[in-house]
This record gives structure tokens, C-alpha cells and sequence, in this order.
């Protein structure tokens, strides 16, 4: 099915992770531009443009929690392709090891929502200022399970997620539907999010190289199998499309092969007599 997203061009943020690359690989399928941005990972994302369309490609570095930044970004994207028709805003961070809240440190904390929450708030504010002037433009959120199920030992990550792929996403539908309103031929600014579950990405390599890690996680999903970059891409470039999904905002989609919850307790770990 024909996505129309041939030379539409899409900023990508944190397009060097595994998920990230994943999306910008489905994009530059479709025929679009790509604005890729990243603030550490360049040889790693110079070796994918090389594969992709070179002249079709910018790569911008950018730290997304500063403000003068994240316009230099949105404002080298201007520069190159003269508007920017999709924000993809995946870029976030996650602490790969366990802080239950009450040992957390407040400047984890804010670390946190900072890289997920902060990131996103500016990149998408520049975007939808964009989206004013041209009357046009579409977004979509890169959540997480997290935001859905919550995740024990990653409050901080759960709450940023949780803000946006409920309260920033529902909020801002009504927003953008105002500044980019549908016409007799534009169905109007859209806004959704995607929640990956457990996906094949290097920074989950260590994990995933657990059997036993891996039979807890696929024991919640009726589709028992680890998900990759290009589920969740596939899902991107569908809400991402003005013609598939041109009747689609406000939404939460969980990509994550219809998880239900997390094991909270390993069978060896209860006791019957206490039960």
C-alpha cells in the first residue's frame, strides 16, 4: 500500500540507537528525507547513511536538553530540506541498572526525566512552531511498555514515558489539530504515540543474553518472541502517513506482541504455606 511519504522529510531524534536506526532504515524505504539527529553514536550513524541515500540524508549532532540546541537542529533541517513534515521524537535515556525510588537520588531523577521527558518536550515545541508557519505536519512519540505497566527499578523512566504517551500526547492532539487544521485535501496535524515492549537493541544485549530473562518476559505476550527495530518502525511509518492513518490521533500503540503485565514472581520464589 502507496504511504505517500516519497521526499517528505522526517526528523529523527535519537536515530543512532537500535530502535532509531531501525525507524530511519523504513523511512528512506518509503522515498523520504531524513534528518537524523544524535548526540553520541556518529560513526555508527554515518555508516548507515552510507547505505541509505547520502544526498537525502543530514546527520546533526545535538544535546536535546538544551534549548539553543535543539533549534540549531530544527533550524539546520530548514536549512537543508526547507520544512520538516514528521518529528519522530525517540530519543531518551535509561539507566541499565536497577534504583528502586527510595534509594533513587534526586539528580538521577531529574537525569531522567531530563533525557526523556525534557528531550521530548523541546523537540516537539520546535517542531509544532514549524508546523504553525506551514500549516501541516505530524508527530509520533516513541513511549515504552514501561509507560503502560510500569517497570520496578525505573520509576524515573516509567513516569517520563507514562507523561508522554498519555497526558503530552492527548493534550497536544487538540493543539495541533488547531494549528494545522484539516482542509478539503489535508486531513489535519496529527499527533500519536508508539510503546515498544522488549526489542533486539544493543543496549539490551546483556539481557537478552539471559534464557532465563528471556522466558519472564515472553511468558506475558501472547506472541512470545523478543520484538525488532523494524516492528516498531513498521508502526512509525503507518502513523506517520497522511493517507493510512490520516483518521488517527491521540493514540497510545503498544507494540509489544499483546503483553499483558510483567512476572512479578518466579514460580521458585513463592511460598505455599504463605500464600
Amino acid at each position: 500500500m502507496e504511504t505517500h511519504l516519497r521526499d517528505r522529510v522526517v526528523l529523527i531524534t535519537g536515530a543512532s540507537g537500535g530502535i532509531g536506526s531501525g525507524i530511519a532504515r523504513q523511512f528512506a524505504a518509503e522515498g523520504a528525507r531524513l534528518v537524523l539527529q544524535y548526540r553520541t553514536g556518529k560513526a555508527a550513524l554515518e555508516s548507515l547513511a552510507a547505505q541509505l541515500r547520502p544526498a537525502q540524508v543530514l546527520l546533526v549532532r545535538a544535546d536535546l536538553t538544551r534549548e539553543a540546541q535543539v533549534r540549531k537542529l530544527f533550524a539546520a533541517a530548514l536549512k537543508r530540506f526547507g520544512r520538516v513534515d514528521t518529528l519522530v521524537a525517540n530519543a531518551a535515556s535509561w539507566e541499565t541498572r536497577d534504583l528502586y525510588l527510595h534509594e533513587m537520588p534526586l539528580a538521577h531523577w531529574r537525569r531522567t526525566l531530563d533525557g526523556v521527558l525534557t528531550t521530548t518536550f523541546l523537540s516537539l515545541r520546535e517542531f509544532l512552531r514549524i508546523v504553525a508557519r506551514q500549516k501541516q505536519g505530524n508527530a509520533v512519540l516513541i513511549g515504552s511498555t514501561a509507560a503502560v505497566f510500569g517497570e520496578a527499578g525505573h520509576a524515573d523512566y516509567a513516569a517520563g514515558k507514562a507523561a508522554m504517551a498519555y497526558g503530552l500526547t492527548r493534550s497536544v492532539k487538540n493543539e495541533l489539530s488547531r494549528i494545522a487544521p484539516h482542509t478539503a485535501t489535508y486531513c489535519g496535524g496529527r499527533i500519536n504515540c508508539v510503546c515498544p515492549g522488549w526489542t533486539v537493541v544493543p543496549r539490551l544485549a546483556a539481557k537478552l543474553g539471559d534464557a532465563k530473562m528471556i522466558r519472564k518476559t515472553t511468558a506475558t505476550m501472547a506472541l512470545p518472541q523478543i520484538a525488532r527495530p523494524e516492528d516498531i518502525a513498521n508502526a512509525v511509518v503507518f502513523l506517520s502517513s497522511d493517507v493510512l492513518a490520516r483518521h488517527v490521533t491521540g493514540q497510545t500503540l503498544v507494540v509489544a506482541g499483546g503483553m499483558e503485565g510483567r512476572l512479578l514472581w518466579q514460580p521458585d520464589e513463592i511460598d505455599p504455606a504463605a500464600a
